[in-house]
């Protein structure tokens, strides 16, 4: 029973077959090729680090998905990166030190102790682009566009934009006076849509009753830009925290429209991804008929402190499978020219020849079982009148 079940993975783990490998290969180089054309540096981070340096700044959420083990050579606990966002962040921070805007773009396998609903696998490829050293909006609005045309990118059409602030929920929460433990039961609460829930809580931390309503009305703000005429007339006023992000949301969307003329752009103003280190704008891309983000990010200034540099910092990350499904099929690959075994010099010269200008090419071996079908091939090199011509199979 146990040798039955040796070539069994782990939940949640799965290895790619040569059809898949091409396909995952091909999106990675068409997307790292896309960065660099907006100018973003690739960077190589460790698969696993010491855990403290590891979960530096980003709190509970990512210790919970991190697996751990020990060092072998020194005892200390080390972690499988479950997100290479934070390495990143410590790259810009403690090795390069630019003083100017630095932008960083990475791809890699992650591991996580459990699946999450953004890749549904515990080993995503996490692929994504990170903007630092530039505090303003327009960072931001460059960053959702690359991952706009990102997703156009990998081939998935039908893509809208879900746009939060975090800062309106903070602000609310100080103007409320709730205490660390309260703000964050009911930010559990409001990310479930849970209003009942919601009613309980402020009702226990004893929120007065104006401020009730005021988190009611910030449960209901999602939809299209109307969302915005309401919380510019019922929750800007409260605080002027609230009112500049109410405002930045308003401008992002005025630059969205200029820059993508077709996008969809809905609000969510109680969504908060991210809420424990994201500092400002948050946002995620959807597609149609899909339940799930398939893309997401925001601004999380804070995070750079933790090594040592705090920079203003905005990015976004998404996982290279889960574009893979999503995307329209690829044309079906054209298959190999079979060539015949041995060593003539005219054969190999034009075997280099094909695969220089292209083709795909299996030399025979001697001797070898299995069909041409089995290879992969359509066609085959055949000498005639002193020339090697490729013909059908």
């Amino acid at each position: 029973m146990l040798n039955e079940k040796r070539w069994l993975l782990p939940e949640g783990v799965e290895e790619l077959l040569p059809d898949q490998s091409r396909l995952v290969e091909k999106l990675r180089r068409r997307l790292l090729d896309l960065f660099d054309a907006w100018g973003y540096e690739l960077v190589i981070t460790p698969l696993m680090e010491y855990i403290e340096s590891l979960l530096l700044g980003r709190g509970d959420d990512l210790d919970l998905q991190t697996f751990k083990l020990i060092d072998q050579l020194n005892g200390r606990l080390m972690g499988v990166r479950a997100d290479i966002t934070p390495q990143v962040a410590r790259i810009d921070a403690h090795h390069l030190q630019n003083e100017g805007p630095s932008r960083l773009c990475y791809v890699g396998s992650v591991l996580h102790t459990r699946p999450d609903g953004f890749a549904q696998t515990r080993q995503p490829i996490q692929v994504g682009a990170e903007l630092y050293g530039y505090p303003g909006l327009e960072g931001d609005i460059e960053v959702i566009h690359l991952m706009v045309e990102t997703l156009s990118r990998a081939g998935i059409g039908d893509v809208f934009v879900d746009l939060g602030h975090v800062g309106i929920f903070r602000a609310m929460a100080r103007c409320a006076g709730l205490s660390d433990q309260d703000e964050a039961t009911l930010f559990d609460a409001m990310q479930r849509k849970a209003r009942p829930d919601v009613e309980q809580l402020l009702e226990a931390a004893r929120v007065p009753a104006p401020w009730q309503d005021h988190f009611f009305c910030l449960v209901d703000l999602n939809g299209d830009k109307e969302v915005l005429a309401i919380a510019k007339k019922r929750l800007a006023p409260l605080d002027a925290d609230i009112a500049k992000a109410v405002a930045d949301l308003e401008q992002v969307l005025m630059a969205l429209n200029a820059r993508l003329p077709n996008l969809t752009v809905h609000f969510d103003l109680a969504e908060l991804r991210g809420y424990h280190y994201k500092t400002g704008l948050v946002f995620a891309a959807f597609v149609a008929g899909h339940g799930q983000e398939v893309a997401r990010g925001g601004r999380y200034d804070n995070i750079g402190a933790a090594y040592g540099r705090a920079r203003p910092a905005t990015g976004f990350s998404t996982d290279l499978m889960t574009l893979l499904r999503l995307a329209q099929a690829e044309p079906r690959r054209k298959l190999a020219i079979l060539a015949p075994a041995g060593d003539d010099v005219d054969l190999m010269q034009r075997v280099a020849q094909l695969r220089h200008s292209g083709e795909r090419v299996i030399s025979a071996l001697p001797n070898q079982s299995g069909s041409p079908v089995e290879l992969g091939c359509d066609r085959q090199l055949v000498r005639i009148k002193e020339q090697w011509e490729i013909k059908p199979l």
